[in-house]
């Protein structure tokens, strides 16, 4: 962007500061029993508490007051924590998005290894709100045709209708992890193939650690991304492979539906999903899913 535009203009001295005060403004965002916190290394910091009343308890309301959360993490020094981060169980850091999309065929590998056509728009589906658990939660599994899909979750701010592309990344609050698991029976029981029911099931949306903003990042659309099963690695790219950038996902959606504070789009998965290699998830598998820079969601899955 312009703000990279003229590094070569600027003293070093005043490129470090620069770059040290924009890392000290970012923020990690998190859910830690049902309450809105901020995270510095181990510790968490209550945000009703350090805020004094001024940031809601809430993590859906904390995320309106964005402005507030890069401030207090500016100044984090002066507060003393609430506890430490391995202590308590991590909720979802969005717990009850307003919309959830999904997001098929977005990656290149991905469109090949399926042996379908490469999309002229993006494939944009509902994975229900319902679904939406945190990054240790058990998955529950019906079936044995079950599948896993590990994903860069963008997290919508400033909401609006009709979003210009080149306006996108200003409507991002934050990024996450997510998994996008998949009853692959349900999705495929008839033809053509419906993506809401099979991807909704209870428990199969599993996001966090934590919600990351996007000044944290060097480039928050190149982050590496993993999906180990069982320890074994069955995905692995990078964000900017993505066929549908998420300014254009963003723009796109937003022309459909009015985007609010707290929307979730799940970006969709590189190759190496279970489905089209022949090998589902089965009783006490594990799924990890890492990215870069932001955490690791794991999560077992269980036949019921």
């Amino acid at each position: 962007g312009k703000s990279w535009a003229r590094i070569g203009q600027i003293p070093k001295r005043v490129f470090v500061r620069y770059v040290e005060r924009k890392l000290l403004m970012a923020f990690t965002f998190a859910n830690v029993n049902g309450r809105s916190a901020l995270v510095r290394e181990n510790s968490f910091f209550d945000l009703e508490a350090i805020s004094d009343g001024a940031v809601s308890a809430d993590p859906m309301e904390a995320l309106t007051t964005p402005e507030a959360l890069h401030d207090l993490s500016a100044n984090l020094e002066t507060f003393t924590a609430s506890g430490n981060v391995d202590d308590v169980v991590l909720g979802a850091p969005v717990p009850r998005p307003t919309n959830s999309f999904g997001i098929g065929l977005n990656y290149q590998t991905h469109v090949d290894e399926a042996a379908m056509e490469t999309p002229d728009v993006p494939m944009v589906f509902a994975k229900l709100p319902s679904c939406i658990t945190g990054p240790t939660s058990d998955v529950q599994m019906r079936s044995g045709e079950c599948d896993y899909e590990g994903e860069l979750v963008v997290v919508i701010g400033p909401g609006g209708k009709d979003i210009n592309e080149d306006q996108g990344w200003g409507h991002v609050v934050g990024l996450t992890v997510g998994q996008d698991f998949s009853d692959r029976g349900a999705q495929f029981m008839n033809a053509p193939a419906q993506f809401t029911l099979g991807k909704s099931m209870d428990s199969f949306g599993p996001t966090g650690p934590v919600l990351v903003s996007t000044d944290s990042f060097p480039d928050p659309a190149d982050l590496e991304l993993q999906t180990r099963v069982n320890g074994e690695l069955r995905q692995h790219d990078r964000t900017s492979s993505l066929i549908f950038s998420i300014p254009k996902l963003i723009a796109f959606i937003s022309r459909f539906v009015t985007l609010t504070t707290g929307d979730l789009i799940f970006t969709g998965t590189p190759e190496g999903v279970g489905f089209r290699n022949g090998v589902f998830l089965t009783d006490g598998d594990v799924v990890r899913t890492y990215i870069e820079g932001i955490g690791t969601l794991e999560n077992r899955c269980i036949q019921i």
